[in-house]
């Protein structure tokens, strides 16, 4: 795994810094005091490095040459300095740095979130849409440098077609001046096929007018800036939209999802199982309803603890979620208890399917610090329509038991 290099001639301070890089990502640190001891650690090695956090003022090197050596091997760097005026803040951006931070007592929780925003970036699909080629080319190399992916369009019409052929972009930049379709119409067009909250839109435009800004955020803008642009306010903007869009999918998945195993929850189960159920009934399609619950689940708990248990629930979850297909539902119901909604499966497939799932569950082995943990499933399976999801659900709770009392451990599939 790839590591971050530390060039500080702080001892206190690089050694509370690579803890925290240790316990908020798992990354080893490896640290520098002076500038020539950072020449010789990448002279032997320096594609081991992910990121580099780097002091300014060394006491070999007053100047700050150690930011231009490490840009040159190829690593994203972050300053952090004592000491900042307008000379030297410009001096660190043209050297196209992630970001430069200032030491004092929230330096450990800047240098955190600008680290996790740089591994984060990297899933990140930007589309830039400007009719002039050199805006694209700067702006691009700008945003390229904090670790985003970015995709290029001339114009309105050519953006839409790159947005709806790439549904994981998640932040438009547009200018307002564009031949066949302007700034105003694509928003306007974007959100009819993408809402604010799963697309972010920046306006942009050299005329400072304010009526600018408020018709872009009538169209469905979320925000907008004037050319030219600075460029720490640039990164700013495009930051904090892609944090807003991400907070909302945060507090989404809080509502539908279990928190430990990441499944769906019971909620999101009877919520989107009613809408899969009536048009089951509608179109006469076929359904399956499967319970699943772990034997002797009690028993790991007090036999490993909690913590261990969790972990074998997360296991399982796991396997669940590879069994089946995204259209399929796959819940934890509570407890050690997990509700499946099969869509479209047929009778043929049901026996085969819900007895590999139960073979792959016998067969796994749940490590975690001092103990290796196997547990077994008892499965009941309601495949006729019912009146109701409620009714399929107790039915297939039902064939549950059945396989409790037939011994653990087995699938009972309604006949």
């Amino acid at each position: 795994m790839k590591k971050i290099l530390v060039v500080e001639d702080s001892h206190l301070f690089s050694k509370l810094l690579s803890k925290r890089v240790a316990d908020d990502f798992q990354i080893e640190c490896v640290v520098c005091t002076t500038y020539q001891e950072t020449i010789s650690r990448l002279e032997e090695n320096h594609e081991q490095f992910l990121l580099a956090i780097l002091d300014l003022n060394l006491p070999d090197d007053a100047d700050g040459e150690v930011v231009d050596f490490v840009l040159a091997k190829g690593i994203p760097v972050i300053v952090v300095t004592a000491k900042m005026d307008a000379k030297i803040r410009e001096n660190v951006l043209d050297k196209q740095v992630l970001d430069y931070i200032m030491k004092g007592p929230h330096t450990l929780d800047q240098l955190t979130e600008t680290t996790k925003r740089y591994l984060r970036n990297q899933d990140i699909t930007l589309l830039l849409v400007d009719d002039s080629d050199l805006f694209r080319q700067t702006t691009r190399k700008l945003l390229e440098t904090q670790h985003y992916e970015v995709l290029e369009a001339k114009n309105g019409t050519a953006a839409l077609e790159i947005i709806k052929q790439n549904s994981n972009i998640s932040l438009v930049i547009t200018d307002y001046q564009m031949p066949e379709m302007d700034g105003f119409e694509l928003t306007a067009e974007i959100r009819k096929i993408r809402p604010m909250d799963k697309l972010a839109i920046i306006g942009m435009s050299a005329y400072g007018n304010p009526l600018l800004s408020s018709q872009f955020l009538k169209r469905g803008a979320n925000d907008f800036l004037v050319k030219p642009y600075f460029e720490e306010e640039l990164i700013c903007r495009v930051n904090q939209n892609i944090e807003i869009i991400e907070h909302i999918e945060q507090l989404r998945d809080a509502a539908i999802k279990d928190q430990l195993t990441q499944l769906f929850n019971r909620r999101y189960f009877f919520g989107a199982g009613e809408k899969f159920f009536e048009n089951a009934r509608r179109q006469n399609l076929e359904i399956a309803i499967a319970m699943i619950d772990i034997d002797h689940f009690k028993n790991i708990n007090d036999t490993y603890g909690h913590g261990d248990g969790d972990a074998t629930l997360i296991a399982i979850a796991k396997v669940l979620q590879e069994s089946f297909r995204t259209a399929d539902i796959v819940t934890r119901f509570g407890g050690e208890e997990f509700i499946i909604m099969a869509v479209n499966m047929s009778a043929d497939h049901r026996v085969n399917h819900f007895e590999t799932v139960r073979r792959k569950i016998e067969e796994l082995t749940t490590k975690t610090s001092q103990n290796k943990i196997k547990v077994t499933v008892s499965i009941g399976v309601a495949t006729a329509l019912k009146d109701s999801l409620d009714e399929m659900v107790q039915k297939a709770d039902a064939l549950l038991y059945q396989a409790k009392e037939s011994g653990r451990n087995c699938v009972v599939i309604e006949q």
